[in-house]
């Protein structure tokens, strides 16, 4: 990939805004288990960065989607997983259905404010009875006059909590779990008043192990009220709208790793490089030496993968095979990372603001959301023609 100006003053400009306006208040936010989601989005929609690869006539900057993963890379400098993540589902998971196949009423109504920073969303596909398996969701919306009736339940939802609105995947037939499916733009909350949407429940904020920052939560929708024009697209053709999400955000899930893990790599070394034991330093040790050479190594060989995979997909090309080995390989080199970093620290990489630690608990997602490695191998061994049809 062949970086311009332009690329360079995203990562620039997205850096500084991390250093002053995100990293002085990771750990409060850690603390408080939420961060302020509106506040954050709307100092990077006034920065033009939420917007990067969408369409100009929405606010957007109408770049290719190398820009977009030059932003998930550097976001990598934040201190925690969870803002970034949350962040990531609002550039690269909730909205490119929308800004490809959204209308154009629906596109002002949603994507416009969602890159000005001045709505938050949140796409729900995830139930409590179906996460990897996408074509096993249970939720449901039925015709009544001009609108659809939703009801169902949706969990695991990131910005949840907070957001103002959801791109919603449901059943709208009984017809082949493949071709029932549709994306709807549900309203979460009235714009005047800021209370939820008559039918919807925030049931549950939930606790995770990680990624604390990021308000995760189990929603109830009952007989929810939506008109019919906040179908994205076509009926029925949600599960493959939601199939191209995924490449998307699974190559942001790849980038997104890479400068964390450069860091986590590079912070260890000079912890190393201090810490004095037996007469020595830790870095004095070969095998020290040789364990965070060879990690530095598979995370420039995960590089070299993501952004070849990212220059095909900016060349029109399908990369579902490669998108899906970066998404494999960074959920494990994280864990790997991690874990071994973590040991090379000590008692301080077990103490809770850690960074270490912090990503060896934030971490642990990237092989189980947006696709757990399992769905990935399976993935792959359909494209590499090993499953009998």
């Amino acid at each position: 990939m062949q970086f311009t100006h332009e690329h360079e003053q995203i990562r620039d400009t997205l850096k500084r805004y991390i250093d002053e306006h995100i990293n002085p208040h990771v750990d409060e936010w850690e603390e408080a288990g939420i961060f302020p989601a509106h506040q954050v989005f709307k100092g990077l929609g006034d920065l033009g960065l939420l917007g990067l690869t969408k369409p100009e006539a929405y606010g957007g900057a109408g770049l290719d989607y190398s820009y977009g993963m030059v932003m998930a890379e550097t976001l990598g400098h934040i201190r925690c997983g969870g803002v970034p993540m949350a962040i990531g589902v609002q550039t690269d998971m909730c909205t490119p259905a929308l800004a490809r196949f959204g209308s154009d009423e629906l596109r002002k109504e949603f994507l416009t404010p969602a890159i000005a920073g001045d709505m938050v969303g949140c796409i729900g596909v995830s139930e409590p009875g179906a996460g990897s398996d996408v074509a096993g969701i249970k939720s449901v919306a039925r015709k009544d006059g001009d609108d659809y009736v939703i009801s169902g339940q949706k969990m695991w939802i990131t910005n949840s909590l907070q957001a103002d609105w959801m791109c919603m995947l449901v059943n709208t037939s009984d017809g082949p779990a493949h071709k029932n499916k549709s994306l709807i733009m549900v309203p979460m909350r009235d714009g005047l008043n800021g209370k939820l949407t008559k039918g919807i429940e925030i049931a549950q904020k939930i606790r995770k192990i990680g990624m604390d920052s990021s308000d995760t939560g189990l929603i109830y929708f009952d007989e929810v009220r939506v008109p019919q024009r906040n179908l994205i697209g076509q009926e029925g053709a949600g599960f493959v709208y939601q199939m191209q999400q995924f490449q998307e955000e699974r190559l942001w899930a790849a980038a997104s790793a890479l400068v964390t893990l450069t860091e986590c790599v590079r912070e260890t070394i000079e912890w190393a490089q201090q810490r004095k034991m037996f007469g020595a330093t830790l870095i004095d040790q070969q095998w020290v030496q040789f364990k965070l050479a060879e990690l530095q190594t598979e995370v420039e060989a995960l590089r070299a993968l993501t952004w070849r995979a990212g220059e095909l997909y900016v060349g029109g090309q399908d990369v579902l095979q490669l998108a899906s080995m970066a998404k494999l390989k960074s959920g494990r080199l994280t864990r790997e990372v991690a874990d071994t970093c973590l040991q090379f620290w000590g008692g301080m990489g077990y103490t809770w603001e850690n960074r270490i630690s912090r990503l060896y608990r934030d971490g642990r997602l990237g092989s189980i959301g947006g696709g757990a490695d399992e769905v990935m191998m399976g993935i792959l061994a359909k494209i590499m023609g090993m499953v009998k049809r």
